[in-house]
């Protein structure tokens, strides 16, 4: 992702800066990370337009690790170690526009 995409992550749907497939595979993210997880059928049926099956398979897998490696580490209280060396970083919004801590 480029500086300018995590810049307008937030902001995602609307913004220029991603691509309809990039935008529908932040919005499975999204979906995906929920409990429980469901789905929309309008999303199912966007996915499908853009996506073949295989590739449909690959981007929920890839998302489904890294929910299962988020969720892995909060047990063990793994925490970011500097990679990012200063790097950009965006916090993702609550609902109704707060910023999480």
């Amino acid at each position: 992702m480029s500086e300018e995409q995590l810049r307008e992550l937030p902001r995602y749907r609307e913004s220029a800066a991603f691509s309809e497939e990039e935008r529908l595979a932040i919005w499975l993210a999204e979906e995906m990370a929920k409990t429980p997880v469901e789905i929309p059928p309008e999303l199912s049926m966007k996915l499908r337009r853009h996506f073949d099956e295989a590739q449909l398979v690959e981007l929920a897998a890839a998302i489904a690790w890294e929910n299962y490696r988020a969720r892995f580490n909060r047990v063990f209280g793994v925490r970011p170690v500097g990679f990012s060396g200063g790097d950009f970083c965006v916090l993702p919004e609550r609902p109704g526009g707060e910023m999480r801590a």
